[in-house]
């Protein structure tokens, strides 16, 4: 009995078990199929948009204005390269008028020269209207007219150049300052070379180099009408009506010391004494040379 009954224990708790098995089966089922249902609903992503959005007006403003931007810079681009082919072209027949200046110019004064000759007469040219001034000394034992006058001239640093029109008030302070500069006449080239090589512009207060006919443009073309190298340098030299605003718009010139030095024992004395400072007429042409 006992055995049998044992035996019935174990198959009732087998059906039961067999039971309870089936259902968890038909359970996880049923819980799978509604799992499938719902990952159907939800099968687009969700950051898909739906196909009756409308885009926001903010994103359409800013596509916009992108466009217009791009837009614009692409017209100020184009504005650009066409104004640069016309101010070449305006900038190289500037250049060419004025060379055929400088040279009937030189023309005319070897002819007064060979018909005064021939005459038996002197020519005498006309004064100068243009002084390169290099500052020689520095500020050790300066008086304070000479220092007032050097920072009228723009001449704070030891060999700083500047160019000054020639009257008589600037002639009256060079022969204050003669022991501390050396001053003359210089040539068209030392003008170009000095713009070309040392040339910086003042714009904004600020030293920038003159690396393009933009600089130029930018710090006088308003104002004065200077708009090139060639515009500038030839209102320097011939001292135009506008020099004065030209003049100020270069910065002090810094040149180096001398190629072969100033000498040591005659520096302090006058040019005509043997020495450094003081008028040297076209000589100055040569010490640019040797301190550019």
């Amino acid at each position: 009995m006992g055995k049998h009954s044992k035996a019935g224990k174990h198959k009732g708790s087998a059906h039961m078990h067999h039971k309870t098995g089936e259902g968890t089966h038909h359970h996880h089922k049923y819980k799978q199929g509604a799992y499938h249902k719902l990952h159907h609903q939800h099968s687009k992503p969700l950051n898909e948009p739906h196909k009756h959005m409308k885009t926001p007006e903010s994103v359409l403003k800013k596509e916009a204005t992108k466009k217009k931007i791009l837009e614009k810079r692409a017209a100020d681009a184009k504005a650009a390269e066409e104004k640069a082919k016309t101010d070449l072209v305006k900038f190289e027949e500037n250049a060419k008028t004025y060379d055929a200046e400088y040279e009937a110019e030189q023309q005319a004064a070897i002819d007064n020269r060979r018909k005064a000759k021939a005459t038996g007469g002197f020519y005498v040219p006309a004064e100068p209207k243009l002084a390169l001034v290099i500052r020689i000394r520095g500020t050790i034992g300066v008086s304070p007219k000479a220092k007032k006058v050097m920072q009228l001239f723009r001449l704070r640093q030891l060999h700083n150049a500047t160019f000054v029109k020639l009257n008589e008030a600037t002639i009256r302070m060079l022969r204050l300052i003669e022991p501390y500069v050396t001053y003359g006449y210089p040539t068209r080239a030392t003008v170009q070379k000095l713009v070309y090589k040392r040339g910086f512009g003042k714009i904004n207060k600020q030293r920038i180099p003159i690396a393009n006919n933009a600089v130029i443009e930018e710090g006088l073309g308003k104002e004065t009408g200077i708009c090139c190298a060639a515009d500038l340098i030839h209102e320097i030299y011939t001292v135009g009506p506008n020099f004065k605003q030209a003049n100020n718009f270069l910065w002090p010139f810094k040149l180096t010391s001398p190629r072969g030095g100033f000498s040591s024992k005659t520096k302090l004395l006058h040019y005509l004494e043997g020495g450094e400072a003081g008028a040297r007429a076209e000589e100055i042409n040569a010490l640019v040379k040797r301190m550019i």
